[in-house]
Order: structure tokens, then sequence, then C-alpha cells
């Protein structure tokens, strides 16, 4: 079996937060491969854990996809902060013999230095067209998990596990190997906190996370991080602002300094993305959505909102707001510029994380959160059939069905956007919906 499909078959996507197929994505040709080591939502540490202990198979993933798509280079993205991973990674590309084709580049501990337009510019100098993606110019970017399973798809793993951030105002701050399908609440217990009446989790990193409004899922393939803060802190009372609030207080309190243009990431690479100007919009004429179409160049990396805005307004929400009714109205934007430069004041207004931190008031909160593989005690494990970018997976098992940890249970459906699912622990089928497939797992496993 080639490595597409070997990737395809094993359910293989975007580790990264997106979840996009992978067999799609490598699916292409490409000049450069990129590897997206630069994590750099704050306080999330998995990507940087797998690098330092799973190296060989990071790289060797990473080099599988780069011949995938016919890449003659493939350039590992890391901050320079991280000297220990850098030294491991540069150690054994030379004793794999890829020092020829793997180099490595040295990323500024900036946000958001992941973002996938701005990691191709800083890896390559190529700038992504407006509305574009990285292949666009020739690139393919994957993160650190994502080419581990590459790597371990082509050693017949099917994807069963993520690994996840545990982080915050929390006694145990830690990273899990978790599977997939075990119980939200089984992985937040384990931070040390049983009773989170008075707390808030945050789905992911502290920048695009949202707040989650129960804790009744499952672990999906595209888990990340949980940060859980008291339910009184800054962060938590932003990102709680409802989108109605939010337009409701930028038409009456935005002075026009332009802080969250001048400091967008996006605008600094030369897209036409001025979110002052949509705020100004919204205060005057918000039903004019031709006014507001280049919301759809926004990647909602929340610096806007969460840093730039000295009237703590929400630019991003604004934005997004903006990009819901477009996409009701059909409305798309269409890039007038061929070529793109970066602002002259780029590298003068990129944010460190360090500040970046302070000012979400996370900086007591930034500290390890070590890689740990615990034993899980449950007796049920619920895949959820949409795990991934594209059209839910289609059930190829019945109620009764006896399967085994990797066996696929879920399928792509043909001719869709899609990734098969796996049973990630042995069991018998007690349940088969549109939404998720239940295991009641062994008794070896309680």
């Amino acid at each position: 079996m080639d490595v597409l499909s070997r990737v395809r078959e094993a359910g293989v996507i975007g580790a990264g937060g997106a979840g996009f197929p992978t067999h799609v994505k490598l699916n292409a040709a490409a000049e450069y491969v990129l590897l997206n080591g630069a994590e750099c939502e704050p306080l999330l540490r998995v990507d940087q854990q797998l690098m330092a202990v799973y190296t060989d198979e990071i790289i060797t993933g990473l080099v599988a996809a780069g011949e995938q798509v016919q890449a003659s280079e493939a350039i590992i993205g890391i901050k320079g902060k991280h000297k220990d991973v850098i030294e491991a990674l540069s150690e054994r590309i030379k004793a794999l013999g890829f020092e020829s084709y793997v180099s490595i580049h040295i990323l500024p501990d900036i946000y958001p230095a992941g973002d996938e337009h701005v990691l191709v510019y800083e890896l390559t100098g190529r700038i992504v067209p407006e509305g574009g993606i990285p292949l666009a110019v020739k690139c393919v970017v994957i993160n650190a998990e994502t080419a581990l399973n590459v790597a371990r798809a082509l050693q017949g793993h099917n994807v069963t596990e993520t690994y996840i951030t545990l982080q915050g105002d929390i006694p145990c701050p830690m990273t899990v190997k978790a599977p997939v399908g075990i119980p939200v609440m089984e992985v937040l217990r384990r931070s040390g906190i049983d009773d989170f009446t008075g707390y808030s989790v945050i789905d992911g990193g502290p920048m695009m996370g949202a707040v989650m409004n129960d804790y009744n899922g499952y672990i999906t393939k595209k888990n990340k991080g949980f940060i859980i803060l008291r339910k009184d802190h800054y962060l938590i009372r932003k990102k709680m602002m409802t989108e109605q609030q939010a337009r409701v207080i930028g038409k009456t309190a935005c002075e026009q300094c332009r802080m969250c243009t001048d400091l967008c990431p996006r605008y600094l690479l030369g897209h036409d993305l001025q979110p002052h100007k949509l705020m100004r919009t919204m205060k005057y004429m918000p039903g004019e959505l031709a006014e507001a179409v280049t919301a759809s160049l926004c990647s909602q990396c929340n610096l806007c909102e969460m840093f730039s805005c000295p009237a703590h307004l929400s630019p991003r929400s604004i934005n997004g707001w903006y990009k819901g009714r477009m996409k009701e109205a059909d409305i798309k934007y269409t890039p007038s510029a061929a070529d793109y430069k970066t602002k002259e004041m780029r590298s003068y207004r990129m944010v460190p994380s360090k500040r970046l931190i302070a000012r979400l008031g996370l900086a007591a909160f930034n500290g390890d959160a070590p890689l740990t593989n615990p034993e899980w005690h449950v007796k049920e494990v619920s895949i959820m059939l949409s795990q991934h970018a594209g059209v839910p997976a289609e059930p190829i098992v019945c109620e009764g069905d006896t399967v085994k940890a990797g066996q696929v249970i879920g399928k792509i459906r043909a001719g869709s956007l899609g990734a098969p699912v796996h049973a990630s622990r042995d069991g018998q089928v007690v349940s088969v919906t549109d939404k998720m497939i239940t295991i009641k797992v062994e008794a070896a496993y309680v």
C-alpha cells in the first residue's frame, strides 16, 4: 500500500486543531513540505514534547510526506527557545541520513508563529495569497503530531490516540496520551480537580479556543489542550462575551485608533484585512455586507481582541459575525492584488509570546506540563463520526459486533471529504447513531 493510501486508511488528520484529512493535503505536488513545530498558543506543550520524545518518527513522517508531494526540501519550523529539542532534531536528522533534505529554521517567539500563512513566510519568504492556502505557493504544511501519525500509519498503526495538554489554575499540569472516545471529564480530572463548579474550561488554546458549555463530550483526534481557569479570570470573562454584546459595545466605544489593524498578522503580510475599518462599518452601516467583505480574510487568531485593542473591544467577534453573514448571503471576497509585500514595520510589530501571556493574565500558569501515558479505566468509549473537516464517517459496524482496537468502524463516504474512524479499545458495539459509535470496553481494560 502506498503512502497516500496508508495515511488515508489510518485516519490521519491535521492534529493542530483544524482536522483537515491529511491524505487530501498530501495528494498534491509542492516544492516545500513544512513541519509546523511552532505551537504558538500559550500554555500548550504537545508538539514540543513529541518532537523531543518521538524525534525519529516525526522526522521520518515528515520525509515521507515530502516524498509523497515530491517536495525538493523539508523544513522544520521551531522556536529558538526549545534548544534541547533543536539539538535532538539536528542530531537525528544527521544520524538518519536526511541532512541534505531536512533543515531546521529557528522561528521567533511570537504569536501567531504557527499560523500557516505566517509560518510559510518565515520559512520560505513566500506570501500565501489572500484567501489562499499554502499550496498556492507550492508549500504543504503539517504539524508535529500529524507527522508522527504519518510515520505510525506507515508502520500499520491507525489513529486511535491523541495528546492533550492540561494547563491553567490547576494542581497537576500535564500532557496526556489519551484514547480517542474516552469521556472529556476523565481527562479533565487528571488536572487534580474533581469539582469544576468554580472553574471554566477552554477547549484548545487560550487565544483561539472556546469556553466549553458542558463536559459531557468525548475526546476526538482534534483535541489538543484544555485550559482550566477560575470563572472570574479575565480571560474567561472576555471569552464569555456574546456576539451581540461585542457588536453593541463596538458600535459605541471604538475610537478608530487602528491598533487592531497595525498588529494584525495577515495585514502585516500585505493582505487587505483592516479590522478597524470593519469596526467602523459595524458602527455606521452594519447591514452593508459589501463594505465588510474583507472579513473573510481573518484567520481568527484573536490577537486584535485579546492583545491589540486598548479599549478591550472585540474586532475578532465582529469579523466573525460578518463572515457568517456573508456565508449566508453567498458573498465571496475576490482578491484584487496579484503580488504581495509585507509591511515595512512588520518586524517591529510582531507580538512576543511573553508579553501576550502576561496580557492574558496567564504568566503564573506558564510552566511545564510533562508528557505522561496514564492508564485509563473506562467502561465505554464513544467514537464520534465527525472528528475532521468534511462530512461524518459512515458506520460499518452494527450493535452487538465485537471490535478490536485499531479496527475501522466508520469509513469515508463515497465522493466526500472525510476520514475513517477506528475503535480505540477492544470491546462490543452497544450503540450506533448518526453521530457516534459506542463500544463497551472489555473487562481487561476496566
